[in-house]
């Protein structure tokens, strides 16, 4: 052991672990797409049957939301991609219609996905709604948004990439030296 310091990893408890910045860092994909199947009939084995055949395909999805209709039996189904697929996966879908049972299809390219990451922003309470609140006093509008512990996502209009980057660093600090 050099300089006496033990080897290995050191397991702690999360509340022993030195503060972490709340946000460390913004980041952004552009040339994405979205697509949209709605009124997907809400049964075991829809998702599979819409992502199986594009990872089939070679499209790379990434962001997915789900949402279920007031009635229980119909989803919406939406997930964003890169803009270079966005033709590959339109023809996969379009030729699944009537086994996936989708009523209408709606898709669109010029996309963008920032991201605002930090390890600290799962014990704070308002990250979120301070990005959401930040984007909408520029006249951002969110398309979709998904969530983890260390990191929140939105899908926004691509020529707003620049505005909702800078906005975004200003909110939390990261555009001070």
């Amino acid at each position: 052991m050099p300089n006496g310091d033990p080897f290995g990893t050191l397991i702690c408890d999360e509340d022993e672990i030195v503060e972490q910045e709340v946000v460390t860092g913004i980041a952004y994909s552009k040339d994405e797409a979205q697509i949209s199947i709605r009124r997907v009939p809400d049964q075991p084995g829809v998702a599979a049957a819409v992502f199986g055949p594009l990872a089939e395909a070679n499209v790379n999805v990434d962001m997915i939301v789900q949402n279920i209709s007031a009635d229980g039996a119909e989803t919406d189904i939406t997930f964003t991609l890169p803009a270079a697929d966005y033709e590959r996966a339109t023809a996969v879908l379009n030729d699944l219609k009537v086994e996936i049972g989708y009523k209408t299809f709606e898709g669109t390219t010029g996309m963008c996905k920032v991201s605002v990451i930090g390890v600290g922003m799962r014990s704070h309470a308002g990250v979120a709604a301070q990005a959401f609140k930040a984007l909408a006093a520029k006249s951002i509008n969110i398309r979709a948004i998904t969530t983890s512990e260390i990191k929140i996502s939105v899908l926004i209009d691509e020529a707003y990439t620049e505005l909702a980057v800078r906005t975004l660093h200003s909110v939390y600090g990261l555009d001070k030296a």
